[in-house]
């Protein structure tokens, strides 16, 4: 019996690029196995692979979440300011 595939993404953006990686995958397969099949992680030094945060058309989801066609997994870079503090200290230059 044939393998069913299915197409899904693998997306990464810094600051001066986006990249997306478009790979067909056996049907069953995880967000850990998308990433690692994507080759990002080689590319992209920067990105901890032991502390990961990914999600699906942007929604945080866990690792050993079964991926679906169509389906566009997203490696999240960590946040350098505190969203919040930003907003302070913006407010104090006012």
């Amino acid at each position: 019996m044939d393998e069913i595939l299915i197409a899904i993404e693998v997306a990464y953006a810094t600051p001066e690029q986006q990249v997306i990686v478009a790979l067909d995958m056996p049907e069953g397969t995880t967000v850990e196995q998308a990433i690692q099949a994507s080759g990002l992680l080689n590319r992209f030094p920067e990105i901890s692979a032991t502390d990961l945060k990914v999600g699906i058309f942007g929604s945080v989801c866990k690792l050993d979440q079964p991926l679906t066609q169509a389906d566009r997994v997203e490696i999240y870079r960590p946040l350098i300011h505190d969203p919040k503090e930003a907003r302070r200290q913006r407010a104090v230059k006012r």
